[in-house]
């Protein structure tokens, strides 16, 4: 009572010497209905009466019983492993009805008997990724760390690797001994020399290791004018290019299952591997042209060839052909983590 008291006098003072009652009731933090409430007609300041009163019954709300009811079969033995909405059905089938689902969830949440139940995580929100469209070489580039084994057991080396997601090229790659944000800095210098686009580079995209978010290539990269692009935390696919391309090094027939002997016998695996990777692997992602071809822009005049061997064979057996020859266009541009049909659609209709 005291505090109302004192209150409504530094409320009475403000407007006596001109403040509004709202923006009074503004700077005091407390609503201009609150204050108004708390003088009588007769302008009396009144005690608190909430304590007093008696909270209303909804005229449909549970009983205590009902409660209780929900609450002893969502325990019994049958019961305990299912979720309401397993549990509501079950006892539909047998013609009992004792509340809808949502009310059995609000019921067991109140008497906190509502849990994630399981070994995994629950469900959270997580932000949409990020997406680039590279519609010609050397607009997207993506790279990564990956281990690289030796015969020693515990001993490892890693493979610094940069790739162009249009082509699919190997733009740059080295094997070190440990990781550095100082080393993946002269890797992306290296290859940015090596292509030619120091004065206009592409986006790289990376995930949220501690060499790719590291104070000294980002602050590189700044000076490069360099937009660096990253991963959601704790999302294992936001780096899909990079990934893949891991996996075809490591599934590679001629990876030496043992390990390499020398961190040198790797270096010299690695660029036999570059060569056949980029010069003379058909790769799927590109309708079969290696990711050198697409990259200089020949994978045009190539499928053209194609299409035209198909096109004759048609013409010289027609009655093999059921429809259209194979597609061999050429792929159009690549999008890093590219939004679902249906979020595509939802956004469009949204704009």
């Amino acid at each position: 009572m005291s505090e109302r008291t004192r209150l409504l006098e530094y409320f009475d003072e403000a407007i006596t010497t001109g403040a509004t009652h709202q923006k009074a009731a503004q700077i005091m933090g407390i609503s201009h209905r609150t204050l108004k409430r708390w003088r009588s007609v007769e302008g009396v300041i009144q005690e608190d009466q909430r304590p007093e009163s008696k909270p209303g019954i909804q005229p449909h709300q549970l009983t205590v019983e009902e409660e209780n009811e929900i609450i002893i079969t969502c325990n019994l033995p049958e019961y305990r492993s299912l979720p309401p909405s397993q549990i509501v059905p079950l006892l539909a089938d047998q013609g009992i009805y004792i509340a809808s689902e949502s009310t059995f969830y609000r019921v067991l949440h109140k008497h906190e008997q509502l849990n994630h139940r399981g070994r995994t995580q629950p469900p959270r929100k997580v932000p949409q990724p990020t997406s680039y469209t590279a519609s010609a070489p050397n607009e997207v580039w993506s790279w990564d760390i990956s281990y690289v084994p030796s015969v020693v057991k515990g001993q490892h080396w890693y493979l610094y690797l940069v790739m162009d997601i249009y082509s699919r090229k190997i733009i740059a790659w080295e094997v070190h001994i440990a990781e550095s944000g100082e080393l993946a800095k002269q890797l992306i210098e290296r290859a940015l020399i090596r292509e030619g686009c120091w004065h206009n580079p592409p986006v790289l995209h990376s995930d949220n290791g501690a060499p790719m978010t590291s104070y000294t290539l980002k602050a590189r990269l700044a000076e490069l004018g360099m937009l660096a692009s990253h991963s959601r935390p704790r999302v294992s696919n936001d780096n899909p290019y990079s990934e893949a391309l891991f996996r075809t090094v490591k599934y590679c027939p001629e990876w030496p299952s043992e390990g390499f002997a020398s961190i040198q016998a790797c270096r010299d695996w690695m660029l036999a591997f570059e060569h056949a990777y980029n010069d003379c692997h058909l790769h799927s992602g590109l309708n079969f042209v290696t990711p050198n071809s697409r990259h200089q822009s020949e994978d045009s005049d190539l499928l053209v060839k194609r299409k035209i061997v198909y096109e004759n064979a048609k013409l010289k057996n027609p009655a093999r052909w059921s429809g259209e020859t194979r597609n061999w266009e050429p792929k159009g541009a690549v999008s890093l983590n590219p939004a679902k049909l249906e979020e595509m659609v939802l956004n469009k209709q949204a704009a």
